[in-house]
């Protein structure tokens, strides 16, 4: 808990507060802007001297309880709830849990980047969307039964699956996966599908097990990605990760620097592979 930096936090949310913002009357003359101490310990249903300790960075370690009726009565953003609750020690309150539906605009989006491969995940690994050039370099996550749309899990249950990659990465992608689903689940540990995708890769992969025992977290972020295309070869791309606003979906973009023999076997791969999709929907 940082009392120093919750109490200063709790003071500016007080001070840019007027009466009327939280229905009270303004009453008499103020000698400073915003809610006054206790107008906030009389919204948040708490004593004056406990929330006045916090302010003064005093007080001791407040309840979940506690700090969401404070979020509530200093009129907080969720962002900002959430880092009320980091200043305090805990975590926040989880949002609805994570669903397939993207939105609108991440797939207009991916319809518009027509010469690089781009999908849409969940943080649980599912593939949710693909661009053209995504269902090239990966294929089509679609024609999949649902259960093996999920990257970890055909990465440790299909052997096909690894031989987009080198041979040398493999291990690597692997410790990434699993890393990844760990911090995923620290998250989100009410998540009913994500505990029952961890149980059945446990009884069906040695391999996940070990590495689950392990217990390494690392969040997949940008870096560069070697694929080992059957058809145009090798290609190192850079990947970017982007995160939506709830965290729990993530658009990845696979690019190649210009000039270099990935970028004009990613050019190969544009038109072939397009042309073998093309095939296979007639």
């Amino acid at each position: 808990m940082d009392r120093t930096e919750l109490a200063d936090f709790l003071r500016h949310c007080r001070a840019r507060l007027a009466p009327a913002d939280v229905g009270l009357s303004q009453g008499a003359r103020r000698r400073t802007p915003g809610l006054r101490r206790e107008e906030v310990a009389q919204l948040a249903d708490m004593s004056t001297d406990h929330y006045t300790r916090l302010e003064q960075a005093r007080g001791s370690r407040p309840s979940r309880q506690m700090l969401a009726a404070v979020a509530r009565a200093l009129r907080l953003t969720g962002d900002e709830r959430d880092h009320l609750f980091h200043l305090a020690g805990e975590e926040p309150p989880r949002s609805q849990p994570t669903t397939g539906h993207v939105r609108p605009g991440l797939l207009l989006l991916l319809d518009r980047l027509t010469d690089t491969p781009a999908q849409v995940m969940s943080d649980r690994g599912d593939i949710l969307a693909q661009n053209a050039m995504a269902k090239a370099l990966y294929g089509d996550a679609s024609a999949r039964p649902e259960a093996e749309r999920n990257v970890a899990w055909r990465y440790f249950t299909d052997p096909a699956a690894r031989e987009l990659f080198p041979a040398e990465d493999r291990d690597r992608g692997a410790r990434a996966a699993v890393a990844d689903l760990r911090a995923t689940l620290a998250r989100r540990p009410d998540d009913t599908r994500l505990a029952a995708l961890v149980c059945r890769l446990r009884a069906r992969s040695e391999e996940f097990s070990a590495l689950w025992d392990t217990h390494h977290v690392a969040v997949r972020r940008a870096g560069t990605k070697h694929f080992l295309h059957p058809v145009v070869g090798l290609l190192e791309l850079d990947c970017e990760v982007l995160l939506n606003p709830e965290h729990d979906q993530r658009l990845i973009v696979y690019t190649a620097r210009p000039g270099s023999r990935s970028y004009e076997r990613l050019e190969l791969l544009r038109v072939v592979g397009l042309q073998d999709l093309s095939t296979r929907a007639t």
